[in-house]
């Protein structure tokens, strides 16, 4: 298999049904992800990222085009795509620890005993740095616990691809940046595949190894592919003042002004 063409957008169309007749939000959007890559979509609000992302994990079907993952069309949701979303959707009267054994459960509830998934369960906590508060509930631990929780959970179904949809965009700058340096630090350990939505262009370079640039909707499409030419294992200090990061923001920000002037502030 060509590791180039591990997933697959092709010519992916979305339109919607409304009172003044279909309203394309998606059109004709194509681009590539490699095994072990991450990448960024970026554009303005409503240019269709969660959309394409959903049609990606199979919880929207496209109205032309399609994604193929390892050679297989993607026609519905399934483990092997696993979604961590900006909310952290954890279950209110589960422990952290129960929120992750429940996925794990529902996946491995045939091929692992209960010892096997215990352990699995734990291990996933501990990727996170969240063992020792695997019996809190959500309500008991911090917004940034609580999506590393969520993390967890979808790296415990050992998905071929973790989908993001703004995953730090509901926490403060802090916290957003110990869970970004967190991410980093997961997909230097597994190296798993990520797609990952965001508005941050910083966030963007930092975590990706490309950006996916839509135009603004309706009837957006990728207006260009940027490579991220930076090292990994990456380190935001040591890129603050790096010449490639900061030429992929300017580049990432000329293509967000072009767009829609007048948000470019």
């Amino acid at each position: 298999m060509n590791e180039s063409k591990f997933l697959t957008v092709e010519k992916v169309d979305v339109t919607f049904p409304t009172p003044k007749g279909p309203l394309t939000v998606l059109e004709s959007a194509s681009f590539e992800v490699a095994r072990g890559e991450v990448v960024a979509l970026i554009g303005h609000s409503g240019c269709g990222k969660s959309t394409l992302l959903n049609v990606i994990a199979g919880l929207h079907t496209a109205s032309r085009g399609g994604v193929i993952l390892e050679g297989r069309e993607v026609t519905a949701p399934g483990p092997d795509r696993a979604m961590v979303f900006q909310t952290h959707a954890l279950l209110p009267w589960l422990s952290a620890y129960d929120n992750v054994r429940l996925a794990v459960d529902r996946v491995f509830g045939k091929t692992k005993t209960k010892a096997e998934r215990h352990d699995w369960t734990v291990q996933h906590l501990e990727l996170v740095h969240m063992a020792h508060a695997a019996d809190r509930k959500p309500a008991e631990i911090s917004g940034g616990m609580r999506q590393r929780v969520g993390i967890a959970r979808a790296l415990a179904m050992q998905p071929k691809v973790l989908l993001m949809d703004e995953p730090f965009g509901a926490l403060d700058a802090l916290t957003r940046a110990q869970l970004q340096d967190a991410l980093l630090e997961l997909h230097a350990s597994l190296g798993m595949t990520v797609i990952l939505v965001t508005h941050d262009v910083d966030e963007a370079v930092l975590l990706s190894d490309k950006v996916v640039m839509l135009t603004n909707g309706p009837n957006a499409h990728v207006g260009e592919v940027m490579s991220v030419p930076l090292a990994r294992p990456r380190e935001r200090l040591a890129l603050a003042e790096d010449a490639a990061f900061t030429h992929c923001r300017a580049e990432l920000l000329r293509f967000l002004h072009a767009a829609h002037p007048a948000k470019a502030a």
